[in-house]
């Protein structure tokens, strides 16, 4: 897996892997260098398959849940698709609330998510 300072990547066939190291993502830096460094990693994929393993974050703001329907958008215009994992009870909660759940594709576990993408 590629390391940068808030994310590991990897790719497992066609389907970008990123997950998050923090445990919190709440200020604007921490998701200016999200975004920055996911950006990096798809800037050179066309229409990319992304899975976004949440595994460790414990807690996260809204702004995240906006940088994440920026990122919907921006993989569905080039005819990519994003998947979830491992998102905490309490996380999914806000999906739920926000009905987020139902424009993102959340999966329990990456072997899950990943058998998805066939």
């Amino acid at each position: 897996m590629d390391a940068y300072r808030r994310i590991q990547t990897g790719k497992t066939g066609d389907v970008h892997l990123v997950v998050f190291k923090d445990k919190k993502i709440l200020d604007d830096t921490t998701l200016d260098e999200i975004k920055k460094e996911i950006a990096a990693l798809l800037g050179k994929a066309t229409g990319p398959d992304v899975l976004l393993d949440f595994g460790n974050v414990e807690f996260m703001s809204s702004a995240m849940l906006g940088l994440l329907g920026q990122l919907h958008r921006k993989i569905s215009a080039g005819h990519g698709r994003l998947k979830m994992c491992n998102i905490r009870p309490e996380i999914f909660q806000v999906f739920k609330l926000t009905s987020l759940d139902k424009l993102f594709s959340i999966h329990k576990d990456a072997p899950t998510a990943l058998a998805t993408f066939t």
